[in-house]
Order: C-alpha cells, then sequence, then structure tokens
C-alpha cells in the first residue's frame, strides 16, 4: 500500500522535518525477563551436553544486563509448557521478553517446535511447544521487545503434517535469532571438558555490547562465518520486524505498580533458603549453606565449623531426601563439587565441605525435608565405631519449586496451535514436502557408512531425530559428559527424517575433522 507523507502524519506520525536531524530518544524497558531451557537429558531420543553450559553462560551474562532470568534444565512437556505459562505472567507492556531454548527441535511450514525430554519418539507438534504461539501470547502483553534465541535443527519433521491455523499480529518489534538456516542442521562441540554450543560460543563474546539486538546478531553471524569447522554447515539465520533501536542493554525505566508485583512473582521463585547453623548435643556446630546452579539445581553443602575437642573424626552429610528428586547417590555428600556434577558453580562454592547437587527441582511437590546427619568418633573410645546424631530439616519449596511446575497441563494457554508464515517469525517458503524424505532416507545410510570411516580419535556423533530429542531419566548427564559418543548407524530404528546433530572436538576441527566430516549437502 502506497502512502505520502501526510497519509502518515493523518495516521499519527510525526510531520515530515521530524524526520530528519532528529536526535534518537532513549529508549527504556519497563523490564527485562529471560526464560532460558536446555533440554539435553533426553529420554527416548539422544543425548545432548552443550545445553547446560551454553544455558549457564547466558544466564550470568543476561543478569549483568539487569535482566530477571529463570534457567532451566531438561523439562518435560508440561513442565515446559508450566514454565512458559509462569514466564508470560511476568510479561506486560513495555517488558522486554527473551526466550532462549536449546535442545532438539524441528521447523515444519516456518514454524519451529521445541521438543521436550520426555517426547515419545516419534514425536509431532502434539507433543512440542510452538514457539510462534508463545510470541502471539507474547503480544498479547503488549511488550517492547521480543526476542527468540533459537538453538535447535530446522529440519522438517516428516512424523508432523499439521497445519498452522493462527495469525500473529503485525508489531515492529520482533527478533529472531536461528542458531542455523531453514531445513538444516545445528552442531555442538565436544572436548574433553565443558563446551559452548557453536551458537553460544559466538554469541556470548558479543552479548554485553550496546548494539541494537539485530546489529548483535549480525555480528554473531560474521563470527560464525569465520568459524572453519562450521563453514558451509552451519550459519546464524536473523529475522526480524524490528523498527526501534532497542538493545540488550537498554536501561530498566518502571511503568507502574504492576512492575513491582511482576518482580515479587520473579523473586518468588528464585529465593535460595537461608544458611543454617545447626548444634548438636555432643557440642559440635555445623553450617548448612545454599546455591542454585540453575533455577531449578540446588547445591547443598555441609561444612563443620565446631567440633568437641576429645571428638577425633567429625563430618556431616545430608539424606533422606523425598522420592521426587529422584537424587543421584553419585551427587551427594562429595569432598568437591566436580564429584557431584557441580562443574560450572564450583569456583564459588566455599572450600572444605561436603556437596550434593539437587536437579528438577520442579517435581518436588511437598515441602523439601531432609536429614543431617553428624557422625563422629572420640579418642577417648577403645574402638573406632562412630557415634551418630541427626537433625531433621525442613527448607520449604526452594528456587522454581515454589511454582509447582509439575502441575496438571493448561493446555488453554500455551496454545500448541501455531500461526500461520506471515511474519518475520517464519521462513518465506515451506519446509521441503514429502517428495524430500526419500532423499533423506538415503542420507541416513550414507551417514552411517561415512562414520564408520573416521578414525576413533575424530569420531563425529550424528544424531537421528524424528523431531528433536529427549532426556531425562536415571541417566547421569555426568556419565554422559565423561563418555560421550553416539553412533546414529547403531540405531535402525531411528528413520532419519529429523535433524542431525553433530560432535567433535574443537582443537582438532580446524583440521582432520573437516576432511573426515561427510555431510552430505540437503
Amino acid at each position: 500500500m502506497e502512502c505520502s507523507e501526510d497519509d502518515i502524519y493523518a495516521f499519527g506520525g510525526a510531520p515530515s522535518g521530524l524526520f530528519l536531524n532528529s536526535a534518537p530518544e532513549q529508549l527504556c524497558a519497563t523490564n527485562k525477563v529471560a526464560l532460558l531451557i536446555g533440554n539435553l537429558s533426553y529420554q527416548n531420543h539422544p543425548q545432548l551436553k552443550a545445553p547446560m553450559v551454553d544455558v549457564y553462560d547466558l544466564s550470568n551474562l543476561l543478569q549483568q544486563l539487569n535482566f530477571k532470568v529463570v534457567s532451566l534444565l531438561d523439562l518435560t512437556e508440561s513442565e515446559m509448557r508450566n514454565a512458559v505459562d509462569e514466564f508470560l505472567l511476568l510479561l506486560h507492556k513495555g517488558v522486554y521478553g527473551l526466550l532462549y531454548y536449546a535442545g532438539h527441535g524441528y521447523e515444519n511450514y516456518g514454524n519451529s517446535f521445541m521438543v521436550p525430554v520426555d517426547a515419545p519418539n516419534p514425536y509431532r507438534s502434539a507433543n512440542c511447544l510452538c514457539v510462534q504461539s508463545i510470541l502471539k501470547l507474547m503480544q498479547e502483553k503488549e511488550t517492547g521487545l521480543n526476542v527468540f534465541l533459537l538453538d535447535m535443527c530446522r529440519k522438517r519433521n516428516f512424523h508432523d503434517d499439521s497445519a498452522p491455523n493462527n495469525v500473529l499480529r503485525v508489531t515492529a518489534n520482533i527478533v529472531f535469532g536461528y542458531a542455523t538456516c531453514q531445513d538444516a542442521e545445528a552442531f555442538e562441540l565436544s572436548s574433553t571438558g565443558f563446551t559452548n554450543g557453536v551458537f553460544v560460543k559466538f554469541l556470548k563474546k558479543r552479548l554485553m555490547e550496546d548494539e541494537k539486538i539485530t546489529v548483535l546478531l549480525d555480528r554473531v553471524a560474521e563470527d560464525m562465518g569465520q568459524f572453519d569447522a562450521t563453514k558451509g554447515k552451519q550459519a546464524l539465520e536473523i529475522r526480524s520486524s524490528l523498527a526501534e533501536r532497542r538493545a540488550l542493554t537498554d536501561p530498566i525505566l518502571p511503568g507502574d505498580s504492576a512492575d513491582l508485583a511482576h518482580s515479587r512473582l520473579w523473586a518468588k521463585a528464585h529465593e535460595l533458603p537461608e544458611t543454617m547453623s545447626l548444634h548438636f548435643d555432643c557440642g559440635a556446630q555445623i553450617k548448612l549453606g545454599f546455591a542454585a546452579e540453575f533455577s531449578n539445581v540446588l547445591v547443598i553443602y555441609t561444612h563443620i565449623i565446631k567440633k568437641p575437642e576429645d571428638m577425633s573424626f567429625c563430618q556431616a552429610h545430608v539424606t533422606d531426601f523425598s522420592l521426587d528428586l529422584d537424587v543421584d547417590p553419585k551427587e551427594m555428600n562429595r569432598e568437591t563439587p566436580e564429584e557431584t556434577g557441580i562443574y560450572l558453580l564450583s569456583s564459588s562454592l566455599p572450600q572444605h565441605c561436603l556437596y550434593t547437587r539437587l536437579s528438577s527441582l520442579q517435581k518436588l511437590r511437598e515441602e523439601l525435608v531432609f536429614t543431617v546427619c553428624l557422625q563422629g568418633t572420640f579418642a577417648a573410645m577403645d574402638d573406632d565405631h562412630p557415634v551418630y546424631w541427626s537433625r531433621s530439616v525442613n527448607i520449604g519449596k526452594p528456587l522454581i519449586a515454589r511454582l509447582d511446575l509439575h502441575r496438571a497441563m493448561r493446555r488453554n494457554s500455551c496454545l500448541q496451535t501455531c500461526p500461520m508464515p506471515h511474519s518475520p517469525s517464519q521462513s518465506p517458503c515451506h519446509s521441503p514436502g514429502p517428495e524430500h524424505h526419500q532423499h533423506l532416507l538415503y542420507h541416513g545410510s550414507h551417514q552411517g557408512q561415512a562414520l564408520n570411516r573416521l578414525s576413533p580419535q575424530h569420531h563425529l556423533d550424528i544424531y537421528e531425530h524424528p523431531q528433536g530429542a529427549g532426556g531425562g531419566g536415571a541417566f547421569s548427564r555426568y556419565d554422559h559428559f565423561s563418555q560421550y559418543g553416539y553412533d546414529g548407524a547403531c540405531e535402525p530404528e531411528l528413520k532419519l527424517s529429523i535433524p542431525i546433530e553433530a560432535t567433535e572436538d574443537i582443537t582438532e576441527l580446524q583440521t582432520v575433522f573437516i576432511k573426515s566430516l561427510q555431510l552430505q549437502p540437503q
């Protein structure tokens, strides 16, 4: 539609003279809120490992930018939907809302789907969360900026033939940063230690820059384009309708009393239990401390403050946790944080303690009650048999457990339906149709053969996902970190109709990895 400057002015635009030589106004947010979800421990699909590191790093950076961050690992479908519901409650007019997702995913007809850790194999849209549906709900909140950073594959899911049926509003405040292009896979790079996925590896270097968010993402795309390991295989794609120079660094100017109420709601899910000093009848004194690794991961540590002079040995440990948490004994009462899987937070924890890591707090249905046991031996005793004392401790519902994300889904709030592809959030053309399916199946067979030709020290883990992947069960992600490897060719029941995810050692990617990687063109 064509219109003159007079028409623009009639619709509420500025007089034409004001378009020139006017200083840009300082844009503000009424608040800034971020929901970060990393799914890695899938129940029915290949395991991932980079999402934990990516979510942790982005959480720390966004908090420095004054975002109220909710960071969650390994969510089921109902937990993801309820987490999005709580995220939406924090949004209102003028708020900057940011959603980051790392995990398995797919894209059909321009709509992006995030895959929960309990998704069946194969999965369909009814088992996943549609990002464009979340955007539609965010638009209803009249947010000032909507940013989606999707660190997942965007391959076609041929098990899902559902058609989108909603339309997004036209708003000039939407930014999508896709870790990879349409119909392409996203990669995570593995090494002997912890490392980021390709997207966050470069994003975190730019995130603090005071630039319009689209300019910032453009620079990330340029950086990624210079990375030899994924050149020609993964490229950042940006879609935006942003009309103003809005940046993640913009200051916060609270609008009304609603802002305070929303801030209290967020704080409710991030309250740590207070440090306790426990006194035992024998005269020993124990410090019981707490730290948050993520919004749903709590670290408990015990430290001996005082012990009787005649006690030759004294140690305190925690036990008797709720069955809701499915606590791994290997992650309890260890002398170093690393032994429990606390790699990312270890440097900030006090030393000379026993450490316990409690994950999946969102599953906690009751207040968290556990036992602190003190054991000691006395020099005056003839034998070395320890003496035990115990105290029961109730710390309520810590962190995200307060929000009861385990509750039944409210399907009328976080919609499963998806909008039509008419906005910057969606690709201009549909993903490949069923006619592309046979080529992908042949591609999958070829990938298995190529995998077997790689030398052991330069293995390529290829994931064949039917729509994303799953996580969670009794499998320990930390066992996965130490012995990570998945041979897609050994799983014939998984048809290659979903994204392929690959890992390789960063230090060697520049040479042998590039030569041995046999990815076929899509």
